[in-house]
């Protein structure tokens, strides 16, 4: 790591003129991407753990050398999302690294698109024709901002006003999914997956939509994501109380090796809580 580290240093100090910004800015963004791959490729959750707030302290101040570079402001709000989802458990300090995720996010968005500045507080119907105008060229910002808002709703899930933020959070996702599904492998509709079971169906939940999201994110990934047959067996086998489809999926999950680039370090953490859903199926079902 320290050759990638130095690298973009001595660039940094052989750039006297500002016809280097543009190259300092591809190299920054070029360390940022190669820090988050890193964390993606892990196999120790507990040494990503243990080393992820320094990475956070290094794009911070990437970013505040560098306040609207998209590629910077993406890789933060990936990484701060990450690590408050997983390894956070004292809710003031998720809500703190959640809130930079949703900042560093929105600013992006805002740098690619102003007319999307004000996305959290424009009316429902102006979004709605706001984003019926994007394109393929959003996605980044659009899949991101999706991202880092559900899990900022998901640190203040006690906080009514927060909850009903999640429609414009499906919107956004639901843009990424209709403008290309296959986008991180599919990871909309794993996410859409998820909020469409959230409640039992008498409550509005809707399973069947979730089990469709579910299935072309397990299709799209080529099943190397397995954090997604994790949440299908949690969020839709549990809800419908299918025994059979809920161990099948977590039962692949264990049998599957978790090494693949992109996913290692998530197909451990999805490995874990398989084996954990395993164990307490009978006293669910």
């Amino acid at each position: 790591m320290g050759g990638s580290i130095i690298r973009p240093l001595l660039i940094l100090l052989s750039c006297l003129l500002s016809a280097c910004a543009s190259l300092i800015s591809s190299q920054t963004a070029k360390l940022a991407d190669n820090l988050a791959l890193a964390v993606l490729n892990s196999n120790d959750p507990a040494t990503v753990r243990d080393g992820a707030p320094a990475y956070l302290l290094m794009i911070d101040g990437l970013i505040a050398g560098d306040p609207g570079n998209t590629g910077l402001l993406l890789a933060g709000a990936d990484l701060y999302s990450a690590y408050a989802g997983v390894f956070v458990e004292d809710e003031a300090r998720r809500q703190r690294l959640t809130e930079t995720a949703l900042t560093y996010s929105t600013t992006a968005l805002c740098g690619a698109e102003r007319q999307l500045c004000e996305v959290r507080d424009m009316p429902f119907a102006a979004l709605q024709g706001e984003l019926a105008q994007t394109d393929r060229r959003l996605l980044p910002e659009l899949y991101t901002l999706g991202v880092a808002w559900a899990g900022w709703i998901q640190a203040r899930d006690g906080d009514w006003n927060a909850v009903a933020e999640l429609a414009r959070v499906q919107l956004l996702l639901e843009t990424v999914a209709a403008r290309d599904g296959t986008y991180r492998d599919g990871m909309a509709h794993l996410y859409l997956g998820g909020l469409a079971t959230l409640l039992p169906p008498a409550l509005g939940g809707k399973p069947a939509i979730g089990r469709e999201h579910f299935e072309k994110a397990i299709a799209f990934s080529g099943g190397k994501n397995l954090m997604v047959k994790v949440t299908f067996a949690e969020r839709y086998a549990r809800l419908v109380f299918d025994r059979e489809l809920h161990d099948q999926l977590l039962r692949e999950v264990m049998d599957t090796a978790p090494e693949v680039p992109g996913y290692t370090l998530m197909n451990v953490l999805a490995q874990a809580q398989a084996e954990q859903l395993l164990a307490s199926a009978d006293d669910y079902f």
